[in-house]
């Protein structure tokens, strides 16, 4: 029988492969090539016959539809165009943003460098908090039809299930985790309820500062992979950080920023931690889903054990109090 890492479909992105793929493109590739840190997608910086790079991201088979990355692609490509600097995929000879090469959906990006933002700095913090807003009021005049909404079912509910039905989760653990995720689940409905109708726009989705990358001249936001429907706080909360006085400060200043271009509806801090308990959820069912993936158990080994399951349900646990707490904003 064959590995899993001869079986899983990147395993045929050996370099001929992936440069074959990028000179469909129309593009032409001098033989550079090096992968970058990508675990969901497969990525590439490529050197090109003309002396510069680009990067190229090879998507993972099965996620998105191509109807879904288009959808992406148009909202960037929109930023960009209104001069807020995100990082759109090229327009390739005759046109396209994406390509279907050696069995894979391939989309190319000009190389954009840039280091992680100094988030302790009220400045860098209001700068991004601008931006962002900006980003938030082009979202806002549109709505997706094939990318998911984040709520409680789509990033709570179906992955719990997910984790329930699959084969990592310790047996015994099981309803111990059943009942974490349940009262995890109370405790997020019951925020959104607290929060009342938070307006869902399509946003970045993943804002945090890994792909936020700063420069002199401010900063890019990248990797619109998981570019969604949902409430605009889901761009912030994951900039701030310490205890809850030092996140109030910190989403003061971002606010300060947001505020000069889009409005901000302050019911949504009360969204935060269940914002953050929806990713842990999700999150635990994406390593589940990925298992499979040569590069998952290497990357994350902690995953397959019993101490980590337990850890995630006490985390699940830790979040309740976490809801209930109002936020002194």
């Amino acid at each position: 029988m064959e590995s899993g890492a001869a079986t899983h479909p990147f395993a045929r992105l050996d370099p001929g492969t992936v440069l074959d793929a990028i000179d469909a493109t129309g593009l032409r590739t001098d033989g550079r090539l090096l992968a970058l840190a990508s675990y969901e997608n497969r990525v590439y910086q490529a050197g090109l016959d003309e002396g510069n790079f680009i990067v190229a991201k090879f998507y993972r088979p099965e996620r998105w539809s191509d109807a879904a990355i288009l959808e992406e692609h148009a909202f960037s490509l929109q930023l960009a165009e209104h001069e807020i600097p995100a990082v759109p995929p090229m327009r390739v000879p005759g046109g396209a943003t994406l390509t279907h090469a050696q069995g894979f959906r391939v989309a190319v990006f000009e190389r954009r460098g840039g280091r992680t933002p100094e988030l302790d700095d009220p400045e860098v913090l209001a700068w991004l908090g601008r931006y962002i807003g900006r980003i938030h009021g082009i979202g806002a005049t549109a709505v997706y039809a094939e990318r998911p909404v984040l709520d409680v079912r789509t990033y709570g509910e179906l992955p719990g299930e997910f984790v329930l039905a699959s084969p990592y989760l310790p047996a015994d653990l099981r309803d111990a985790y059943r009942a974490a995720h349940a009262a995890a689940l109370e405790g997020v409905q019951a925020s959104f309820e607290r929060a009342g109708q938070a307006n869902a726009l399509r946003l970045h989705g993943d804002c945090h500062p890994g792909n936020v990358l700063w420069t002199d001249n401010g900063p890019h936001f990248v990797d619109f992979d998981d570019s969604c429907m949902g409430p605009a706080v889901q761009d912030l909360w994951m900039l701030v950080s310490g205890t809850r006085a030092e996140m109030n400060r910190q989403l003061c200043d971002l606010l300060a920023g947001y505020e000069d271009f889009a409005e901000f509806n302050p019911r949504e801090v009360s969204l935060i931690e269940a914002l953050r308990t929806l990713r842990m959820i999700h999150h635990a069912a994406w390593l589940a889903r990925r298992w499979d993936d040569p590069a998952f158990p290497v990357a994350f080994p902690w995953f397959n054990s019993r101490a980590w399951w337990e850890e995630h349900i006490g985390n699940l646990r830790d979040q309740l109090p976490r809801m209930a707490e109002d936020w002194l904003f």
